[in-house]
């Protein structure tokens, strides 16, 4: 029969002291999880790099090709927007308008219009800088984008040899392909010759 001190020392053997209990407050680490703070590390305001520094050259690359198409994009507005919108503000001028009057009146309407065309494209540009921007900031973009980047970096590039050598093989193999096939069409256009299939018949 166990004694009181027994069962005692049994109970204070199996307690485990979980660690940091026995700690003050004040001294325990303040703040969020290790992991929120990592999710939430670079993100500032709408101008901040989500995790600048990290998948520079996909984002570099993304970027050049999105002012490519904005500026495309602009472009093709501005060459387009005098024809379409033309006719809202250029007026048809009657003849009996005398001529000075007749060009003041053009010359304001076109002012008029390339006015708007300019307002119009400045806001296309602005508004799909700023979508690019938001995009390629976006989090789950960016993390795609540095992974790409990772997994470019990973890549075994040929060697400047190997590259020379892989593409002679590739151009000998073409011109005999070629070659081939020009000595099966011969042969094929002799032998249909042969049993009159090419023969030009009378009509």
């Amino acid at each position: 029969m166990a004694t009181v001190n027994e069962t005692d020392e049994r109970a204070m053997a199996t307690d485990v002291v979980a660690p940091g209990a026995d700690e003050p407050r004040d001294d325990r680490p303040k703040g969020p999880p290790p992991a929120q703070r990592t999710a939430t590390d670079g993100r500032g305001g709408f101008f901040t790099i989500y995790k600048k520094g990290q998948g520079y050259w996909t984002r570099m690359g993304t970027a050049i090709g999105a002012g490519l198409i904005i500026a495309l994009t602009t472009h093709f507005l501005y060459s387009h927007l005098p024809v379409w919108l033309g006719p809202l503000f250029i007026p048809e001028i009657p003849d009996s308008v005398p001529a000075a009057e007749r060009s003041a009146q053009m010359a304001a309407a076109q002012s008029t219009l390339r006015n708007v065309t300019i307002g119009i494209c400045a806001a296309v540009f602005l508004g799909l800088a700023w979508l690019a921007w938001w995009m390629m900031n976006k989090p789950s973009n960016a993390d795609f984008l540095i992974a790409t980047d990772g997994e470019m970096k990973k890549v075994n590039w040929t060697s400047r040899k190997e590259l020379i050598g892989s593409t002679k093989v590739v151009i000998l193999f073409m011109f005999l392909i070629a070659a081939l096939l020009f000595l099966i069409d011969i042969v094929f256009g002799y032998f249909f010759y042969l049993i009159h299939v090419l023969h030009e018949r009378p009509f």
